[in-house]
């Protein structure tokens, strides 16, 4: 569950609330029906999603706080200091699509944020300055021959 939380960035809620029909394995596809009086959207499903000892498709419920007491179990055997829980693993989602080029639509519509202004939250990270930007004229592949004879 974990996996969907940060490979899809959904809510814990709705992942808690997935159905096996709300899967698209053909597509890696996942409908999300959100709670929050949202229409339902669409987002990507994690390749790695299996039942550990089985390795078939996980088809089991599981109550919110086994989840949450899941993700701090891990936490305290990792060593990890911070404050961590589950909704944390939305925000990665969300920073590591824009960070690999994504624009703030596709990411605003995969976490369903009602405002993109919400979604812009993320792009505070990004703040790389001058040395982060590449120049068009750099990449050669995007040069017509026009360019190139000039």
């Amino acid at each position: 569950m974990v996996k969907l939380l940060y490979g899809a960035g959904l809510r814990s809620a709705e992942c808690l609330r997935l159905r096996v029909k709300d899967i698209d394995f053909p597509q890696n596809q996942l409908v999300v029906r959100d709670s929050e009086g949202m229409k339902d959207r669409v987002t990507v499903l994690p390749e790695s999603i299996k039942e550990p000892r089985t390795g078939n498709p996980v088809r089991f419920h599981l109550h919110e706080s086994g989840l949450q007491k899941a993700v701090h179990a891990a936490v305290h055997l990792a060593g990890i200091l911070k404050h961590v829980n589950c909704h944390c693993f939305r925000h990665p989602f969300a920073t590591h699509l824009l960070e690999n080029g994504y624009d703030i639509r596709t990411v605003q519509e995969l976490l369903g944020h009602k405002n993109v202004s919400t979604t812009m939250i993320y792009t505070h990270v990004l703040n790389r300055g001058g040395k982060g930007v590449r120049s068009p004229l750099d990449s050669r592949d995007r040069l017509t021959n026009h360019d190139k004879l000039q």
